[in-house]
């Protein structure tokens, strides 16, 4: 049995890194070795392919590949994203800036949040719930939808997030949303949260 390869990259904002080893029958590590090359911000792969190849290692050859980067949390942490409208479970828009669960000191009563990804003006509800059980204790009143994506529209809106209540254990409703969304308007980014972490 030849030796198996396996690869690691890491995409940052600067750099993309590169680490892969070859693994020997019995399962030892024969060899680590480790690229570090810049990345491509319009087309992150390129990054990545150009480090492969720079390590002259044959993709074919590559047996386990894992992938990491850091651009989301540098997109979150300069607040470059687009403009993106949420879409959310009714009474509940206001969540994002209530939220206490992340405050560092909770009784510095001067302590100052973030202002939210998403500003008050493009968070629209939708009439829906669901419960933690995942039953339907009201049904998602879909006639609302058009009215939310034409406010969006006017407001420039270049990406929509959809996260409902308890979505983790009856994702129904956003699937219903975001097929809506994505019919309705097929040029827009748009994702529900049951896609991203249930």
């Amino acid at each position: 049995m030849a030796k198996q390869l396996r690869v690691a990259t890491d995409i940052g904002g600067t750099f993309t890194d590169i680490v892969y080893y070859e693994v020997d029958e019995a399962g030892a590590i024969a060899s680590v070795n480790v690229f570090k090359g810049h990345t491509t911000p319009s087309h992150l792969e390129q990054g990545v392919m150009a480090g492969i190849e720079e390590a002259r290692r044959d993709v074919p050859h590559i047996d386990f590949f894992a992938h990491g980067t850091t651009i989301v949390i540098n997109a979150l942490t300069e607040r470059k994203g687009v403009r993106t409208g949420l879409i959310t479970t009714r009474g509940f828009r206001d969540v994002l800036e209530i939220g206490r669960g992340n405050r560092p000191d909770f009784f510095n009563f001067r302590f100052s949040k973030p202002s939210p990804f998403v500003p008050r003006y493009l968070r629209r509800e939708v009439t829906e719930r669901v419960t933690h059980r995942g039953d339907i204790h009201t049904p998602l009143e879909i006639g609302a939808l058009d009215d939310i994506l034409e406010s969006f529209r006017a407001e420039g809106v270049e990406a929509i997030a959809i996260c409902l209540l308890h979505a983790y254990a009856k994702p129904e409703h956003e699937r219903t949303l975001l097929d809506q969304v994505r019919r309705t308007w097929p040029e827009i980014s748009v994702v529900a949260s049951h896609q991203i972490s249930r």
